[in-house]
């Protein structure tokens, strides 16, 4: 099939490359010049594992295409994606405005019968504003062109974003045509060799509601784990050995019961305000959304309480090394990563930061923390930690799974460490003569 995929973001270029790596051909269109320019030449703007060699190889095989022209794009195509960004408005709400323009220059351009997919994550009743929108240009250009609007939300885990696409557990696909859903169907089937079960279609909102229910389930079960391991400091208990006692249940399983320095990234904070807004604009108040939000909210400050309750208010000409950046590992997005809240917060006391990450300290220094002139960066962990008065561990990358304590002993000017991810064993830190500070335990 001829795909056109607009938006080169991560769910925009993710997609467009797996859909050609599928033998499809695609183009991906974006209004930025200079960003389409970078990926004619193998520049991808975001890290993702496998994501660029795969680029690379469907140009070089000429199945994948990048352009800033949508016009010369329609004329061929069987399916556009919109998979704009949809950023979070003042109120919390999904700003549309991107979206509703892409449908609006599709009006303007279509010439022939299409399938508009909106792969965006959009709020229920999306669809109806697109097809509204399509249909408006087509009206003002006298044009009678048939046309569905399908809902095809994205569930990718940043960091193994192209096995979610190329082995997905699931493919929600909602319309109201069976026509486009076949069409839907022939074009996923590639993926699903085995069995088409996985291939899930609803109706347009139902489809649309799913993306959010999906994202605020998970972010509930983060929230909730938190909150269970502030009442496990309290009450004396280990919140590591309660999930254990609680994962076993098949009922509730273990992922995401981690607990942890609260959850960030491009989705789970957006999308449950979204969804909390989506309800309180139906005249219904989502008190355990709310609650997410907030045990959340607070979460991303624990580890910045327990410094503080470790070596005072007053922070002056300390030095703190962290170790990630990134809001989880195999990323380099920092979208409402704990690192941005806690390190602003030791700054602002007086603190300064030693930080490294592998990925992301680029986006740091130019977008999250720029300005802060105490925060320093390193090219290794170990560099980072030289004269330092503690090691803070906000992102659980591979490389600080098993690090050589001794050399971090004698780099920090005392060995202590602040676990924002539960990463090490409480009682082989205490036998190595490590101070270890951790999430649920006293």
């Amino acid at each position: 099939m001829n795909l056109t995929v607009i938006g080169t973001g991560y769910v925009g270029l993710v997609s467009g490359t797996c859909f050609a790596e599928m033998g499809n051909t695609v183009t991906c269109i974006d209004v930025d010049e200079n960003k389409i320019n970078n990926l004619k030449k193998g520049v991808i703007p975001i890290y993702e594992p496998g994501l660029e060699p795969m680029v690379l190889r469907n140009v070089k095989n000429n199945t994948l295409h990048f352009s800033t022209s949508l016009k010369d794009n329609l004329e061929d195509c069987n399916i556009a994606f919109i998979a704009v960004g949809t950023p979070m408005g003042e109120d919390g709400s999904a700003d549309l405005q991107y979206v509703l323009q892409v449908a609006k220059e599709i009006g303007q351009h279509m010439t022939h019968p299409m399938v508009i997919v909106d792969k965006s994550t959009v709020p229920v009743g999306t669809a109806d504003k697109v097809r509204e929108a399509i249909k408006n240009e087509l009206q003002q250009r006298n044009k009678d062109i048939e046309f569905h609007v399908v809902s095809n939300p994205e569930f990718l885990k940043e960091g193994d974003a192209i096995n979610d696409f190329m082995k997905p557990d699931r493919v929600v696909v909602g319309s109201d045509d069976e026509g486009a859903s076949k069409i839907m169907r022939n074009l996923y089937a590639p993926f699903f060799r085995s069995s088409m079960d996985r291939l899930i279609t609803m109706d347009v909102r139902s489809a649309e509601m799913t993306k959010y229910v999906a994202n605020a389930m998970l972010a509930t079960k983060i929230s909730f784990m938190n909150e269970i391991a502030n009442i496990c400091e309290l009450v004396g208990a280990d919140v590591n050995k309660v999930r254990i006692g609680i994962g076993s249940d098949s009922r509730i399983g273990y992922s995401f019961i981690y607990p942890g320095s609260g959850y960030g990234g491009s989705c789970f904070p957006k999308d449950v305000k979204a969804l909390k807004r989506t309800a309180q604009e139906n005249g219904y108040d989502p008190k355990l959304i709310t609650a997410v939000e907030d045990v959340n909210d607070k979460q991303k400050m624990v580890i910045a309480k327990k410094v503080v309750e470790r070596f005072g208010e007053d922070l002056m000409g300390m030095v703190f090394t962290v170790w990630g950046l990134a809001f989880k590992p195999q990323t380099d997005d920092m979208r409402e990563a704990p690192a941005i809240y806690i390190i602003k917060e030791l700054c602002e006391r007086g603190a300064k930061i030693h930080a490294y990450d592998p990925k992301a300290m680029l986006e740091a220094e130019h977008f999250y923390l720029k300005g802060l002139e105490n925060v320093v960066y390193f090219d290794s962990k170990y560099e980072a930690l030289k004269d330092a008065d503690a090691m803070i561990l906000l992102t659980e990358w591979k490389e600080f799974r098993s690090p050589d304590f001794e050399e971090l002993k004698k780099q920090l000017r005392q060995p202590i460490i602040f676990d924002g991810r539960n990463q090490y064993d409480y009682l082989s830190m205490q036998n190595m003569g490590i101070e270890y500070f951790q999430i649920g335990k006293k």
